[in-house]
């Protein structure tokens, strides 16, 4: 039976790869996610879990280090934050066209400078484009069963797949939490052992990471392309079949009171409870106000989407990342992106809110909601908490 634990969310998450049994860990520290590896590191060294941990001198190195260990077999993970995953980028670009399925978790970070260590999105936007999986959690209990469903997801034959797991650093990973952990039996039914697609192995050679001359480069990164969209089932199975062995319900984009909403706040990450309870205070209220949640940000749900904010006549989309140069958020690009060819696609407002860390207040969020709901036709973002 699955015993109820008050627990750091970023032990949870270490406590989730050793349910899946992972073989190799690559490790580097870097704030806010070092509780992550510092507690993995613990439980090899106690035999609470049987696998090698390398502890590497750089994030380049962990993820150099995760390419191969993946490509010869071993069930992978490591874990980083901001610059970490910035000096990750070299490879992080690599693995997937390798189809090495990687579970990397990442306690989101704002990127430097000025030097910030706190919570936002700017870390894992920066490598939204290399072709990996990329999912959100908005609590303890979401980290620990999204870093299992990861494992599932990446492995799975038809995905072989990197994939980012995302807990917001701080206001997140070092929040104690009351969480359900799993019986490894349970974990064991759902979660099959490794079985690579590809495999390193000096009885049967092989060659990976070739030249990619004019003639090939962009059928290999097509390749990479389809298998990521496709992946989407797999996303889905794996949600579905999570739900039937535990419980909890999982979906690529999740909704909050949003069937009568004329408008309609679109979050990721840890802010979406902030979020709920904004909503449920404009409710009370008599707003016609909902929430759509964003789970799945790689590939991205676009036909879960459109189904959600189907009957939605504002949109106010919420960005922790501020583009530079550019009068929108990552976020609002693609949901503007994805409604332009919309006959009946409503009106889209964009709010910047949260860099390095600021606070996110049910005020905000009631903001937000006057902005949107006023029906005002927004060409760039509102940075909201900052000017009022």
């Amino acid at each position: 039976m699955a015993k109820r634990i008050g627990m750091e969310v970023s032990l949870a998450v270490a406590e989730a790869v050793k349910l899946c049994d992972a073989d190799v860990i690559a490790a580097y520290p870097i704030t806010p996610q070092t509780h992550i590896v510092e507690h993995l590191s613990e439980l090899v060294a106690d035999g609470s879990l049987n696998a090698a941990y390398i502890p590497v001198e750089s994030e380049q190195s962990a993820m150099s280090s995760c390419i191969g260990s993946s490509a010869a077999g071993a069930r992978t993970f490591t874990a980083t934050s901001s610059q970490g995953l910035a000096l990750m980028n070299e490879m992080v670009f690599i693995a997937p066209v390798l189809r090495t399925p990687i579970v990397l978790a990442v306690a989101n970070r704002a990127l430097s400078a000025p030097i910030n260590i706190w919570n936002d999105h700017s870390d894992i936007m920066s490598v939204r484009d290399t072709g990996w999986i990329s999912v959100f959690a908005e609590n303890g209990q979401e980290a620990l069963d999204l870093t299992i469903m990861s494992f599932r997801i990446a492995e799975d034959p038809a995905v072989s797949l990197p994939i980012t797991m995302n807990i917001d650093g701080f206001t997140l990973s070092h929040f104690i939490e009351p969480i359900m952990i799993p019986e490894k039996a349970e974990v064991d039914k759902y979660l099959p052992p490794f079985k690579p697609s590809l495999q390193l192995d000096i009885k049967n050679p092989i060659s990976i990471g070739l030249l990619g001359a004019p003639d090939c480069y962009t059928e290999a990164r097509k390749a990479t392309d389809d298998v990521l969209w496709e992946s989407k089932k797999t996303v889905v199975k794996a949600f579905d079949e999570f739900e039937k062995q535990f419980g909890r319900k999982y979906r690529t984009v999740e909704t909050y009171r949003h069937e009568d909403a004329e408008t309609v706040i679109v979050s990721m990450g840890s802010i979406s409870e902030t979020a709920m309870t904004a909503v449920d205070e404009m409710r009370d209220q008599g707003h016609k106000v909902g929430l759509v949640r964003i789970r799945l940000w790689r590939p991205f749900p676009e036909e879960e989407f459109l189904a959600a904010v189907a009957k939605a006549k504002n949109l106010a989309v919420i960005d922790r990342h501020m583009v530079l140069g550019c009068s929108n958020g990552p976020v609002a690009l693609e949901v503007k992106s994805l409604l332009y060819s919309s006959s009946s696609r409503p009106n889209i407002s964009n709010f910047i809110l949260g860099l390095g860390g600021r606070d996110v207040t049910r005020d905000d969020f009631k903001h937000i909601h006057e902005r949107a709901a006023s029906g005002q036709v927004q060409t760039r973002f509102d940075l909201v908490g900052v000017y009022e």
